[in-house]
């Protein structure tokens, strides 16, 4: 027996000395902080949901219960725009603690007067999933409650993994019921994004114009109105010198309107009016510092708005050629895609490259969120070293269509 125990001995010592035991892995590896804030969610469940699920409970109870009174329905609307706060505080507890990333929904719509306000609230979809979540919460805050406290009294080791998974289902049920995934949620807040971009985009233009008229046409019409009072003075007294004057008023006349002309091009020319994108396009490419090739090949004219925002973008694109590009040619194509629908835009150069949505000061930032307001996508191909290609589509509508 004492022969057994001693070549056991050694041999447990000569294998020790050979190779070393495999490492065990730590015990507490689990326990890092991403586990402690799963832990703290789940703890909170408890208090969370209980308040949750009386707020909704005594909310909708009562305004359902006094609908047929006059007070009813306008308390149910103040339950569900609470409600909305309610889910907003969920969802910020669970991007705190669980790390879920729920975009927040849309405002609802602005309905001028007081019925206006109180419809919107009662079909507000957001509103009603958020009571929904306050309401079944409860079972669920008990059970997460308990299991949680029991695993960090008595089940320990276990505690992580049962933490990851109750974490798991709470994660889906924030992004089940408090997360915008209507799709209609989603497209009210890119127009809502969008029309700001507009009116950002409309303000500036009225400053711009009212900028160029009064640095420019104005400034120029005061200084011929007071040379033309000086010429009358001066027209029985020194006739040769008042006929000087009125010559040089003759030529601020013709620099006014050259102004002005070049004023009511950039809010809307002429031309595209009267003869559409092949012409104004081509008259733009003409004043262009290097020579452009123009081709366009279109069906019928789009609608007035569509075509407008396509010479704009074509003509911005243009300017920045000139300014920035260091090109010898550039080329403009315009044409349908009539499978998809979408008027398409390609200026490409043979300049030096490098141009970014991001950066440079060309303006094709801007030029991108114009287009985007009105669901058309810009992409930019720029390597350094050129060339540069720009691609920009825009819905089509018919012409008499808005």
């Amino acid at each position: 027996m004492s022969d057994h125990t001693d070549a056991g001995t050694a041999d447990t010592d000569t294998g020790t000395a050979d190779t070393p035991p495999p490492a065990r892995p730590p015990a507490r590896f689990a326990y890092n902080r991403h586990t402690w804030k799963e832990i703290a969610h789940l703890l909170a469940n408890l208090p969370c949901a209980l308040a949750g699920f009386l707020y909704s409970v005594v909310t909708v109870a009562l305004g359902v219960g006094l609908a047929v009174t006059a007070v009813g329905l306008p308390l149910l609307a103040l339950g569900l725009a609470g409600a909305r706060g309610m889910g907003r505080s969920e969802r910020a507890r669970a991007r705190k603690l669980l790390g879920v990333r729920v975009d927040e929904p849309s405002r609802l719509p602005h309905r001028g007067g007081f019925f206006g306000w109180l419809w919107a609230q009662l079909k507000d979809p957001v509103a009603w999933r958020s009571q929904l979540y306050g309401f079944v919460r409860l079972p669920w805050g008990v059970l997460t409650f308990t299991v949680t406290l029991v695993s960090l009294i008595v089940l320990w080791p276990v505690l992580p993994f049962v933490a990851r998974g109750l974490s798991a289902a709470d994660r889906g049920m924030v992004r089940g019921l408090l997360s915008p995934s209507d799709e209609l949620e989603r497209r009210i807040a890119e127009l809502e994004s969008d029309r700001g971009v507009v009116v950002d985009t409309a303000a500036a233009d009225l400053r711009r114009i009212e900028r160029d008229l009064h640095d420019g046409a104005q400034a120029r019409l005061v200084a011929l109105a007071m040379g033309l009072g000086l010429a009358k003075e001066k027209l029985l007294d020194d006739p040769e010198a008042a006929a000087a004057m009125v010559d040089e008023a003759h030529g601020e006349v013709k620099l006014a309107l050259q102004e002005l002309r070049d004023l009511a091009r950039g809010i809307h020319p002429a031309v595209l009016t009267d003869r559409g994108l092949d012409a104004a396009l081509s008259a733009v490419a003409a004043r262009c510092t290097v020579p452009v090739k123009v081709s366009v090949d279109l069906p019928a004219r789009p609608a007035e708005a569509i075509e407008g925002i396509a010479y704009f973008t074509v003509s911005e694109l243009l300017q920045n050629i000139s300014k920035h590009a260091g090109a010898r040619s550039a080329a403009v194509e315009v044409w349908r895609e009539e499978g998809e629908g979408r008027l398409m835009l390609q200026v490409r150069d043979d300049g030096r490259g490098g141009a970014r949505l991001d950066g440079g000061g060309t303006g094709l930032a801007g030029l991108a969120e114009r287009l985007g307001a009105v669901d058309g996508v810009f992409v930019v191909d720029s390597p350094e070293g050129g060339p540069t290609v720009i691609t920009a589509e825009l819905p089509w509508r018919d012409r008499g269509t808005r």
